[in-house]
């Protein structure tokens, strides 16, 4: 993988990458400051498993067991893997900010863009206001602070302000701390793996097997099963970012497919080494999912299994990461999102166009996107009380917005295949995209199933409401970009009419 450190590589790099976006239709207005490792990066510190994994491994317990754990995790890697390679042989095709929206502009039309840009826009909302409550919730009672909910409150818009006033000032902070994220990623799963490895009392290896619920559920155990993968799904969400950034990273075509698919292949290496690790050393399945803190409120699982096996002081270092891996994963999400907003806007396809397009002269971000992505993640959370309403409703705008694009491209394969870029399937391109699409229909319909109803309910509301804003407003026009049929030419952006 790509040095860390882009700043470092010849102008003529980004010169030749702002010529080949002009040949997409765009100009060069976002300051290109991420390397391979960067891009990366970001998308790897959103799909964060020291988010995903360790918030959710109560609920993905509770459903499945420890069977859960040990078949959920990758059944979910490969069916993640199935949409990420179709995903990345489409941003090398077209490596601009806004990813799958621009996708589907080109494959479908105006209107298949403004439906993806507004999943993937709910998406990530949901998104960030999940990861960063949810790190208000574990941050809070270390900071000696009650855990009601004006506190929390508090606590949570602190946090958002902290990572929209990064994202304001410079692309390069960002990187950096994604960069750094990586690390705190790895050497903290590796060190909690080796202690539990080398302290933790064990269980037996057919443990593992154990195919028990303790779900208030009435259902077969496959049912369950099935809906415990949401501890792995919504862990597999993010990894667009490298898309989104595509205009602010080197050598786009190879580095922002690059970026995707390995943030999913190296999450899923360490995830599943870290849960299989903390299942190994369950005391009891009940004892975990019962435990109290000293205030009488419920323990996170993961904390639990710590401070049983290795002590209450492990556990506090292990809170500690988790908050931190949350606050990076929150401010990869606030990037990602902002770029969705700028680019959308970019191409008058929402009210105020002009205004979340602009760049700030000065430090060359979408300042005014990442002020509107705080603002309605903030707004957003109403369901502080169903965490796994939260992420369902996350993973369904995630997981929509995502083969929207998928499904164009496998339809219009003929069209659009001689002009794929050097990040490619070959041969396997079809194949990979009817997994795909098959595994996200399953995947989608899974996540609005009871006991997260309300999840469907509350993404078909959602779009419900912005289809109704739509048509009521007037039709906002879309841009969208030509393919570069004259090499040496770089076309103006294109308006279709609306449908």
């Amino acid at each position: 993988m790509d040095s860390p450190h882009p700043i470092h590589e010849p102008s003529s790099r980004a010169q030749k990458d702002a010529q080949d976006l002009a040949h997409l239709g765009y100009a060069q207005e976002l300051f290109r400051g991420f390397g391979g490792f960067s891009n990366f990066a970001i998308s790897f510190s959103i799909i964060s498993i020291l988010t995903g994994a360790v918030t959710l491994f109560d609920y993905g317990l509770g459903m499945g067991g420890p069977l859960e754990m040990t078949l959920g995790w990758p059944l979910a890697t490969v069916g993640t893997l199935m949409v990420v390679l179709s995903m990345g042989e489409l941003c090398s095709a077209m490596p601009t900010s806004g990813g799958m929206y621009h996708w589907s502009a080109e494959l479908g039309g105006p209107m298949w863009a403004w439906s993806t840009a507004w999943l993937n826009i709910v998406g990530l909302v949901a998104a960030i206001a999940g990861i960063d409550y949810g790190c208000a919730q574990f941050l809070t009672p270390m900071l000696g602070l009650e855990s009601k909910a004006s506190t929390l409150l508090m606590v949570y818009g602190l946090l958002l302000l902290s990572q929209a006033l990064i994202n304001h000032f410079s692309t390069r902070w960002v990187a950096w701390l994604n960069d750094f994220s990586v690390t705190v990623h790895i050497i903290g799963v590796a060190v909690l793996i080796g202690a539990l490895w080398i302290f933790a009392p064990k269980q037996p290896l057919h443990f593992f097997l154990t195919a028990a619920s303790s779900s208030d559920i009435h259902a077969p155990y496959a049912w369950l099963f099935l809906l415990g993968l949401l501890q792995a799904q919504w862990t597999y969400t993010g990894f667009d970012a490298s898309a989104h950034v595509a205009e602010e990273t080197l050598d786009p075509r190879r580095r922002a497919p690059q970026g995707m698919v390995m943030s999913v292949v190296v999450s899923g290496f360490f995830g599943y080494l870290l849960i299989m690790s903390l299942t190994w050393a369950i005391p009891s399945v009940s004892q975990v999912l019962g435990a109290k803190d000293a205030g009488g409120h419920s323990l996170p699982a993961v904390l639990a299994i710590v401070e049983m096996t290795l002590g209450g002081r492990a556990a506090v270092v292990v809170l500690g990461l988790t908050v931190l891996a949350m606050w990076f994963c929150g401010l990869s999400a606030c990037t990602s999102v902002s770029r969705t907003f700028y680019a959308f806007a970019r191409d008058s396809g929402m009210p105020l166009s002009r205004l979340w397009s602009r760049i700030s002269p000065r430090h060359k971000t979408p300042a005014h996107a990442v002020w509107l992505s705080a603002a309605l993640a903030f707004g957003a959370m109403v369901y502080s009380g169903a965490y796994s309403v939260v992420t369902s409703i996350s993973v369904v705008g995630f997981y929509l917005s995502y083969i929207i694009p998928v499904f164009l491209g496998w339809r219009k394969k003929k069209r659009w295949i001689s002009k794929r870029g050097p990040w490619h399937l070959g041969g396997s391109t079809n194949v990979v995209n009817v997994l795909a699409l098959l595994w996200t229909l399953g995947i989608c319909t899974l996540m609005v199933m009871p006991p997260n109803g309300r999840a469907g309910w509350g993404i078909s509301s959602v779009m419900g409401v912005l289809l109704l804003f739509h048509l009521t407003t007037g039709k906002h026009k879309i841009h969208k970009q030509r393919w570069n049929l004259v090499e040496d030419e770089a076309p103006e952006p294109v308006a279709e009419p609306e449908p």
